[in-house]
């Protein structure tokens, strides 16, 4: 096989020896989509045909390989110097150091006024997450569970999995 002159870019071989065999070869089959989407069977491939570049181009392949592995490997990243020596560039929190980002420490409420606010919002809403509470109250997330395991029920079934609900006995006294 040799391919037309003028058609190929720069050091790429321009006769090849091609070699079809049917030995070695997983049985693959050729699909296509319709235009409804359906997938249909279009044909069998049965023989491999393998082709490469003759002796005497070798070198010429190698050269274009090299040159394709090269201008992958360049990189194209370029850096530039901003001068404004207005604006200082300060680190985010936990930029250095353990490379984790260090969350806003919470300040915990007194306990009853804690009981009062999921008291509250109990009322709002009979079953919450625990991620719910805490935005909502933006609390430790030891404490509230501590607090959750006084007050609430965890449910681990039914259409409310993964929430809390108040105790039977909080849920009288709030009638009343």
């Amino acid at each position: 096989m040799e391919l037309m002159a003028g058609t190929e870019p720069g050091n790429l071989p321009k006769s090849y020896s091609m070699d079809m065999s049917s030995e070695d070869l997983v049985p693959m089959l050729v699909f296509s989509e319709s235009s409804q989407g359906k997938c249909c069977v279009e044909g069998k491939i049965l023989n491999k045909l393998g082709v490469k570049p003759h002796d005497k181009d070798i070198d010429n392949y190698g050269k274009l390989f090299r040159e394709r592995l090269n201008k992958y490997k360049a990189k194209s990243r370029q850096i530039q110097v901003i001068s404004n020596e207005d604006a200082r560039m300060t680190p985010m929190p936990g930029m250095f150091g353990d490379n984790k980002i260090m969350a806003a420490k919470r300040c915990r409420r007194d306990r009853s006024e804690m009981e009062e606010i999921m008291f509250k919002l109990f009322e709002r809403q009979p079953n919450w997450t625990l991620r719910q509470l805490i935005q909502e109250t933006d609390q430790p997330k030891p404490f509230l569970r501590d607090l959750l395991k006084d007050l609430c029920v965890f449910n681990y079934k039914g259409s409310n999995k993964g929430s809390y609900e108040l105790k039977p006995q909080y849920k009288v006294n709030k009638l009343e």
